[in-house]
């Protein structure tokens, strides 16, 4: 797998529920390159094939899973030379594993340290007013707002700079990251 250049991948992440997603579509609205969510796409999958990884299920290959899905896309944004935005990166596992209780295995914490992406990260806060659950997101808020939590602290574990999105409106919430992230380019 290509190592890339790190300046042009930049993660967004944070809690359920806190906008993550419709920012992603606003930016590729304004021409980035996005790398969607292994998450939902995997628990959907996992229940149409009748899998059993999940957050309700096997949260070991759910992690696994959810590794295989991070490193592609990994590999497919640093094939190419222009930005590229993570909804959630590889240090998103390592949270997720704590925050399920469970061992963080070695080659999750290899992944992490020698796939890395630019050292800005986005953290999109718990936003209870627009927190709601549905058929891939059932945590409730209190988990929400743990997510958010340990993202953060997991991110600075490894090296990263969290950086902590306004609660604003879509458009404001992309004016913030386009700025920043000419500063750390």
């Amino acid at each position: 797998m290509r190592q890339s250049n790190t300046r042009n991948l930049f993660v967004i992440t944070g809690g359920p529920g806190a906008g993550k997603t419709t920012l992603l579509h606003a930016l590729q609205a304004r021409g980035f390159a996005v790398a969607p969510e292994a998450g939902r796409s995997i628990i959907r999958a996992q229940r149409e094939i009748g899998g059993r990884a999940g957050n309700d299920g096997d949260r070991r290959l759910y992690a696994e899973l959810m590794l295989s899905w991070e490193l592609r896309s990994y590999e497919e944004a640093s094939m190419a030379d222009e930005i590229c935005f993570f909804d959630r990166g590889l240090p998103d596992i390592v949270g997720y594993l704590r925050l399920s209780k469970l061992p963080v295995p070695q080659h999750v914490l290899r992944a992490v340290d020698r796939f890395r992406y630019n050292s800005t990260v986005f953290i999109l806060p718990h936003w209870p007013e627009i927190y709601v659950q549905d058929a891939e997101r059932a945590q409730t808020a209190q988990e929400a707002e743990r997510t958010c939590t340990m993202m953060q602290e997991v991110y600075g574990e490894v090296g990263y700079r969290p950086l902590m999105l306004p609660r604003a409106s879509v458009d404001q919430r992309c004016d913030f990251v386009l700025a920043h992230i000419e500063m750390s380019r």
